[in-house]
């Protein structure tokens, strides 16, 4: 009966469309009602003591944050000062797609943002200069999703505070595995433009190192930026939420005096960050009230007890979480998806001895699979629609298949070798 509610809620989302937060809050009110006795109040309790814990208020800021940047323009003066730099490896300027993502996500936080503010940039530009349309938008979508994983992570940052895990190690952690994710892009990128030469277009333009030199010089703040965001966390001079209202208050900066923001771009950043994190938010509550119930009702610790008695190994378990989040990224975005899945997953990988923090780095990993996985890859939608419709959603999606493998065999990778994802936090 618990699990058929808990099936149930799931599937009416599926099908009727409605409210993710909303559909999960209400099981979590119909199992504690009719399967825990009555103890709604223990949700409502539980609410509370989460949306008024300090760390997570850092959420909205983040998101502020990366609105600032978008509006400002700072990601076309990123793309612009690294433009030169990629002119003379196999690939070109579709390697900037990877670079600049990579360098916005350490300041943005957010996937679809960082794909967006970029992919506004470079999809103009390169389809001007005659890159393959494709491989431009698989490049970009690819690219932002790297917003999830290099730190400040609005995902990592989500699933510290909601699970008591001590965010500046998971910051930490996504540092090495983001890396190596951007340059498995970049090593298919200069693969695919050696086999396929028509990727890129016969460009003779061969920067000098004087304008590379240059093009560097032009995006000397943002290592400031960068600095009151992550400097300041892993110095110990402030917060997480302290350091992103640094980095709002320094983007907000940055932007007037370095970038093009206006009173009235900044204002329509703080309408838009209000309406996300609303969206954010009424998921989380519902996720919460679900949590309790599925706690209290000790769903986990059954789902643990019948794992056992088909006698898998804690990897074999693994990769049925993988296959299940790889398929729920199919049809839920990234935040949602995480939000759902945790009350069960995390007690679970925690009771077969999986650590919190390589855990955390790998639920993000494939929640950004999710991000570039039809039909509903907001990644792709975001920058399909871009396009004005000039690249359609199968061509994104065909184009974006090997981005989605370098990403899965990373997961591969982290497995065997947990030590690349646990070495930075271990100096923590």
């Amino acid at each position: 009966m618990t699990w058929g509610i808990l099936a149930g809620a799931l599937l009416l989302t599926l099908v009727t469309g409605a409210v993710l937060g909303a559909s999960l809050g209400l099981a979590g009110f119909v199992l504690l009602e009719f399967q825990a006795g009555g103890a709604t109040d223990l949700a409502i309790t539980s609410v509370w003591n989460v949306f008024t814990d300090f760390t997570l208020s850092a959420v909205p800021i983040f998101i502020i944050l990366g609105d600032i940047l978008l509006a400002s323009g700072v990601s076309t003066r990123i793309y612009n000062g690294l433009t030169p730099l990629f002119h003379r490896i196999p690939g070109r300027l579709l390697h900037t797609n990877i670079a600049v993502t990579t360098i916005f996500g350490a300041v943005s936080g957010s996937s679809t943002s960082t794909a967006a503010a970029i992919g506004s940039v470079g999809y103009p530009e390169l389809s001007r200069r005659g890159y393959d349309k494709p491989a431009i938008v698989a490049s970009l979508a690819a690219g932002g999703t790297l917003g999830l994983l290099i730190p400040p992570s609005l995902s990592l940052l989500i699933y510290g505070a909601t699970q008591n895990v001590s965010i500046g190690k998971l910051f930490l952690a996504g540092i090495i595995p983001g890396l190596i994710i951007a340059v498995g892009f970049s090593l298919y990128l200069m693969l695919a433009s050696l086999l396929k030469p028509e990727l890129t277009p016969n460009d003779e333009e061969k920067p000098g190192s004087r304008e590379i030199l240059h093009g560097l010089g032009q995006i000397w703040p943002l290592p400031i930026l960068i600095f009151f965001v992550l400097g300041t966390i892993y110095l110990g001079f402030a917060t997480v939420t302290e350091a992103a209202a640094m980095g709002v208050m320094a983007a907000i900066l940055l932007g007037f005096l370095w970038g093009d923001l206006t009173l009235r771009k900044l204002w329509r950043s703080f309408l838009s960050s209000t309406v996300i994190f609303g969206a954010i938010a009424m998921i989380l509550l519902g996720t919460i009230i679900l949590a309790q119930a599925i706690s209290i009702l000790g769903l986990p610790r059954d789902l643990v007890d019948y794992i056992a008695t088909l006698g898998l190994s804690k990897y074999e378990v693994l990769v049925l979480v993988v296959l299940v989040y790889l398929l729920l990224g199919c049809f839920f975005d990234g935040i949602s998806l995480l939000l759902m899945t945790l009350p069960i997953s995390f007690p679970l990988m925690m009771a077969l001895g999986f650590d919190p923090i390589w855990f955390g780095v790998i639920v993000t990993i494939l929640m950004e699979v999710g991000m570039i996985t039809p039909p509903v890859g907001l990644n792709l939608f975001v920058l399909v629609t871009m396009t004005n419709r000039e690249v359609d959603l199968g061509q994104a999606s065909w184009a974006t298949a090997p981005f989605w493998l370098v990403m899965v065999l990373s997961v591969v990778l982290f497995t065997l070798f947990p030590e690349i994802v646990l070495f930075l936090p271990s100096f923590y």
